[in-house]
């Protein structure tokens, strides 16, 4: 039979009593050894062997192939010329593995007489306890026992021989001893832990040493600590190796991820860790098998397909998020342009009002200088008027945006809109006296104005107080004006004196 004829037919064999299967493993074993004397015969035919061509077989496998056919003679034979009993197959079965399968007792004895070792173990750890209590041959557990098998041996899937007992008769032999023994539950739990607390010592040690690499190392099958710890259900170490960020993907010679490990011998604790940290349940083997085909467990299986309908509902509920944060990013891009566009448009159309605005200013600090100069030739006095800052009429700028012409002194302030336009006839007023007596007057006005309406109605107020000033030159203290007036003294300024008390003074409005 092929490998597909095999994988189609396991469904049926594990429906079937171990006894059935027992039985119909050695018609295959016979069938095979009859088919291979035919070929041999005819092989023979075709090519007759010369008289001094002989062919000769490893004694460990002649007396393996000897136990399989019962043959007494032959093993004892073997066995006095020296044959280990423990020799062992590709399997790692032992010619013991192979007697208590058999149930052949007379065969048992004769190799434990020649000092064959009762706990040995295959390449899955099942010792020859494991094959007598799993295929419930009574006589043999007990010989077994008497002559010092471990009880408490654990195989690869994590059982011991008691956990695979299907016999009443055969579990109540083994308990009953294990009783009498004094084997307790803390000491089962413990012994079951031996393997998995060392694996994990290791594994602590490898990365105290900065080992990190053999944290995903390739055994000679490809397989992965990962692997390992998934296919014995080694809950803590699969946590481990998850914490240090081992791919749960990678992939052994048949491309099994550790996840069909775990699914495989049916440990449903570390398949739904692994499933948790981003292991895909529609990953496939070689032969297309994905973690649901390869479980044999009915319960384990539904709730792997659960788990799959979970973990494909949330990559669709993922996709839609993306796809939607794309189309939302696409919009507020196109929202945020628009934006744009349209504050460059604002942008230019307040830097020409302003430049019309400054000019304008400009003009009006010009008449005010020719005003106050006129103002100052009716008094006495050598004072003149050696420097100045023009006057600058400043606008309402949006927050943000500021325009700062150079070579004037402006002052520009960013406020929100304003609702009441304040006209400050001073806003800001001082003076300097140097050593030969000369005053220096610094005057800068801000006026702050809200709206384009609201700055034309100021500054036609402004034109209406200037042509005042022009008509009344005598400008007597009592009289109010639209600006504040400045009394100073070269010698000793007296801020509010007299009008005829003042000497060689100015004033400027």
């Amino acid at each position: 039979m092929d490998h597909a004829e095999l994988v189609l037919e396991m469904a049926h064999l594990e429906r079937m009593p171990t006894a059935d299967r027992l039985a119909l493993a050695r018609r295959r074993r016979v069938q095979q050894l009859r088919l291979w004397s035919q070929k041999d015969r005819e092989k023979r035919k075709l090519s007759p062997p010369r008289n001094n061509r002989h062919i000769f077989f490893n004694d460990n496998v002649m007396l393996l192939e000897a136990a399989s056919r019962n043959d007494i003679d032959e093993v004892k034979r073997l066995l006095v010329k020296g044959v280990s009993p423990d020799a062992t197959n590709e399997d790692g079965l032992t010619a013991l593995h192979q007697c208590c399968i058999d149930d052949n007792e007379q065969m048992m004895k004769l190799l434990v007489e020649f000092g064959a070792n009762v706990n040995a173990e295959d390449s899955e750890k099942w010792t020859p306890l494991h094959a007598a209590a799993t295929c419930a041959h009574l006589h043999l557990i007990k010989y077994l026992i008497d002559k010092g098998a471990n009880l408490l041996a654990v195989n690869a899937d994590g059982n011991m021989p008691y956990d695979i007992c299907e016999d009443e008769s055969a579990l109540d032999l083994i308990e009953s001893e294990m009783a009498r023994r004094g084997v307790t539950q803390e000491l089962i739990d413990n012994t079951r832990a031996t393997t998995e607390s060392r694996m994990l010592k290791e594994l602590q040690q490898a990365v105290k040493d900065n080992q990190t690499y053999l944290l995903e190392s390739y055994d000679h099958q490809g397989a992965t600590p990962l692997h390992i710890a998934a296919a014995n259900g080694y809950l803590k170490v699969v946590e481990f190796l998850l914490d240090h960020h081992v791919a749960t993907d990678v992939k052994d010679s048949d491309d099994w991820q550790p996840v069909h490990a775990a699914a495989c011998w049916g440990h449903l604790e570390v398949l739904e860790v692994l499933v948790q940290n981003g292991a895909d349940l529609n990953a496939k083997t070689k032969n297309d098998e994905t973690p649901s085909d390869i479980c044999e467990d009915p319960d384990l299986r539904d709730r792997i397909l659960q788990l799959r309908n979970e973990q494909e509902t949330k990559k669709e509920a993922q996709k839609w998020r993306i796809r939607r944060t794309q189309s939302n990013n696409t919009r507020a891009q196109s929202v945020r342009r628009t934006s744009i566009r349209e504050k460059t448009l604002t942008s230019k159309k307040d830097a020409v009002e302003e430049a019309r605005l400054r000019i304008e200013a400009q003009n009006f600090a010009k008449k005010f200088l020719a005003t106050t100069a006129r103002a100052s030739s009716d008094f006495e006095g050598d004072s003149s008027l050696e420097s100045y800052s023009p006057i600058a009429i400043v606008p309402n700028i949006p927050t943000g945006e500021r325009h700062e012409p150079e070579g004037e002194n402006v002052i520009i302030e960013e406020k929100s809109q304003v609702e009441k336009v304040e006209v400050a006839p001073a806003a800001e007023t001082c003076y300097t006296t140097e050593s030969d007596g000369k005053i220096n007057i610094h005057v800068s006005v801000t006026i702050n104005a809200g709206t384009l309406a609201e700055l034309k109605k100021q500054r036609a107020q402004t034109r209406a107080a200037t042509g005042s000033i022009n008509n009344n030159a005598d400008l007597p203290s009592d009289s109010e004006s639209a600006f504040n007036r400045f009394a100073g003294d070269t010698e000793d300024v007296i801020v509010g004196a007299p009008l005829k008390a003042r000497r060689k003074c100015c004033i400027i409005f």
